[in-house]
């Protein structure tokens, strides 16, 4: 059953050995020449998979890769039951909301911390498990970087995703996840992620009042 098109991979709900899985199929680029096609799919889905392991090894929860097939880019993963965050976060009391977001703070800080960007750092990217855990998924756009800038980028699409979703509570919620963040990499370092932010904000703005004019 088909969950999700997205415009780099297709998501199944799939029974693979009596157990419900993920099945993630990189899509052919038909604009691309076919060989460089090829070789860029089957290095995401062998990449992919490594910084999921990598980002399990750093403390943060994870799907569990349960096969990987590079010929067809294709990746079957455990399904991890819950909601997306992004469908509950909205409802929460101001205490749970501030708490859940911290958490994910730390996660992102746990991250980092080990080098690892996520890339699309979403609510839609990270499930809330019956039991209270914060599954990440989806690190398809995901790299290896300690680079001050790659790592404002990333939290900088974190505090967009609020304020796009979870308008009412985003700067609250974006507070609480520096809050967790700077709890895991330190003072010093969140500040400097923060003033990143703040810089990348800026040139947003610049961009746009020039294409104004």
């Amino acid at each position: 059953m088909l969950l999700k098109k997205g415009a780099e991979a297709n998501l199944f709900l799939e029974k693979w050995h009596g157990r419900k899985v993920i099945m993630k199929k990189r899509l052919p680029k038909h604009y691309r020449l076919q060989q460089l096609d090829e070789q860029i799919r089957t290095y995401r889905t062998l990449h992919e998979p490594q910084l999921i392991h990598r980002a399990k090894e750093a403390g943060v929860p994870t799907p569990t890769i349960l096969m990987i097939d590079p010929k067809n880019s294709t990746i079957i993963m455990e399904f991890v039951e819950g909601k997306q965050v992004k469908q509950v976060l909205n409802h929460l009391k101001k205490e749970e909301r501030l708490r859940l977001c911290r958490y994910i703070g730390e996660l992102i800080g746990r991250l980092h911390h080990k080098g690892i960007i996520h890339g699309d750092l979403t609510t839609s990217n990270m499930i809330l498990t019956p039991h209270g855990k914060v599954v990440f998924v989806d690190f398809g756009l995901g790299e290896y970087s300690k680079e001050l800038e790659i790592r404002g980028v990333d939290l900088h699409l974190m505090k967009r995703a609020l304020q796009s979703t979870h308008f009412r509570y985003a700067e609250e919620s974006f507070g609480a996840v520096m809050d967790g963040y700077a709890s895991i990499v330190g003072d010093n370092v969140a500040e400097n992620v923060y003033e990143k932010i703040r810089e990348i904000e800026k040139r947003g703005r610049y961009v746009a009042e020039r294409e104004e004019r």
